[in-house]
């Protein structure tokens, strides 16, 4: 077929979903399948498809196997007791709200997992980082190592074959993680469910904080500091609690069920669809993924309807949706969107400011002079 790839970490004897997403024998739904595409961007649904030629050659079931990977949390973890907060309507609460525009450069770009099923990693690495950034004013900006969590934090935990959010924040309460420029992603060669081995460990150096004890794993980084958290906190489901979180201490992450149409989204306010309704079961599935909210806005429809929506990072690249970003329907619990929000700070001391801006400064004039 033209355009047909196949993909690395199949299985090679078998047909595979071609860029037309028409399988060869009808067994599978295909993750791109062109009916759905055109019935989406025909109908009045307030957001467009795509057709990604990095989900050319994968079924659905592989999509969801490969491209997510956040466990749903136990029921202990969600009943977990959510931090009361006084909001009074909307009061001071602006229309539209961005924590790019508000922190600038300090909000960072969503990365891409691959076909590595750790969103909770990912996820889970960016709140961290975001927050590190807010709370240290700028002093720090790191983007944190999914991999470091990945390879790393493997109590209970699957790294490329999924993990729990719970136990992503225990590890970087308790040993805490480096940089993604000391310690960056590989994706998996063979097989999701590869190991790789642990490149990165720390000490205690009292009162609760880490050091490195090993270099980078990576012949370009010497910059070996570890980041940590403290306990994370559950947000009530209120859409005004979960904005006023937002505006004040910056992005959140969230728990969201990942339906087939989900994977095609291009641009627009996202809602699931029912395109597939007249389908047979195995092209209506779903999964559960975790993503990083980083602010909202409202939108008029053809109708003249205001719709409000959440901005939300995915984990899958920059050439995915609207930069890398999605928006989607808000405060109606779209996806489970707004079931399960959690806000987390950053351990930063002024000494750890003072010695990061030193460091940085030193590192710039070192740079200057060659």
């Amino acid at each position: 077929l033209k355009g047909e790839r196949s993909w690395p970490l199949l299985s090679a004897v078998r047909l595979t979903c071609s860029s037309t997403g028409r399988w060869e024998c009808e067994q599978h739904a295909c993750l791109i399948e062109n009916d759905m595409i055109q019935a989406i961007n025909s109908g009045n649904y307030g957001w467009r498809a795509g057709n990604y030629s990095q989900f050319w050659g994968m079924t659905l079931d592989e999509g969801l196997r490969y491209r997510l990977g956040t466990q749903r949390p136990s029921r202990t973890i969600m009943s977990m007791n959510e931090i009361q907060m006084n909001v009074n309507g909307m009061d001071g609460i602006p229309h539209y709200f961005n924590a790019s525009q508000k922190w600038p450069g300090m909000i960072h770009e969503p990365l891409d997992q691959g076909n590595c099923n750790a969103s909770w990693a990912f996820s889970t690495a960016a709140v961290a980082s975001d927050r590190i950034s807010i709370q240290s004013m700028g002093h720090m900006t790191p983007q944190l190592s999914p991999q470091n969590l990945i390879s790393c934090d493997t109590r209970n935990q699957g790294g490329c074959s999924g993990g729990r959010i719970d136990g992503a924040w225990w590890y970087l309460r308790r040993r805490g993680v480096v940089t993604e420029e000391c310690y960056p992603f590989s994706p998996p060669q063979q097989t999701p469910a590869e190991t790789v081995r642990c490149m990165m460990q720390s000490r205690s150096v009292g009162r609760g904080k880490r050091q490195a004890t090993r270099h980078c794993p990576n012949p370009y980084s010497y910059h070996n500091d570890i980041y940590q958290s403290t306990p994370p906190y559950r947000l009530s489901s209120s859409e005004k609690e979960i904005m006023r979180e937002i505006m004040d201490n910056g992005p959140v992450q969230a728990i969201l069920e990942v339906h087939e149409d989900f994977f095609i989204y291009k641009s627009g306010i996202y809602r699931h669809t029912n395109v597939n309704f007249h389908k047979q079961p195995h092209f209506r599935k779903h999964g559960t993924h975790s993503v990083r909210i980083t602010g909202w806005g409202e939108d008029r429809d053809y109708n003249g309807h205001m719709r409000k929506y959440w901005i939300a990072a995915n984990s899958w690249g920059k050439n995915w949706g609207e930069d890398g970003f999605f928006r989607i329907a808000r405060g109606e619990n779209e996806c489970q969107i707004e079931a399960f929000v959690i806000g987390v700070w950053g351990r930063v001391t002024m000494e750890d400011m003072h010695s990061n801006h030193h460091h940085h400064r030193r590192r710039r004039q070192h740079h200057q002079r060659q």
